[in-house]
């Protein structure tokens, strides 16, 4: 009976011992995967990167024909220049200006955005900006808000009689 006792143990420490190599190589498959994903995410990563201060801008209510112009500042946060290859409005009521030179890593730009108030009634609009961002090639921001009907108009006539100035 002490000799089966004897072997039960040895048989005990062998599994015992192949469970820990086990979870040994394991854990290191582990670490092995775990760092081929993280050089796999920064690989994906490199390059430029856009980020914007504020995505939407909101003139609130504006008088007609006041100053449309508002400003997106973004930095590039990638680790090349940020080139911006074209930066286009919705429609031609929205007019964008945009850096034409490279914007090196840790730089900071600006968008500026021009509206024409003269058009009354919400404004809704979207500008996209094509860059070479890894992280969002063709960023889409938007203007909001609402212009005010002209103040100094001649009452309109539905009749058709003239008018008496």
């Amino acid at each position: 009976m002490l000799n089966l006792n004897l072997y039960f143990n040895q048989i005990l420490n062998l599994i015992i011992l192949k469970i820990k190599t086990m979870k040994k190589i394991l854990l290191s498959l582990i670490v092995v995967f775990a760092g081929l994903l993280s050089a796999n995410i920064k690989a994906q990563v490199s390059g430029a990167s856009i980020e914007f201060n504020k995505e939407v801008h909101d003139y609130g209510t504006v008088k007609n024909g006041a100053d449309g112009s508002c400003i997106f500042e973004f930095k590039n946060t990638g680790d090349s220049p940020l080139i911006i290859s074209n930066a286009k409005g919705s429609c031609g009521c929205t007019v964008p200006e945009w850096p034409k030179e490279p914007i090196a890593p840790g730089s900071k730009g600006v968008i500026k955005v021009n509206y024409d108030t003269m058009r009354t009634g919400e404004i809704n609009k979207s500008v996209t900006i094509t860059s070479n961002a890894v992280n969002a090639p063709d960023k889409v921001v938007f203007i909001k808000g609402n212009v005010l009907a002209p103040e100094n108009t001649q009452p309109v006539n539905d009749s058709g009689a003239p008018t008496n100035h």
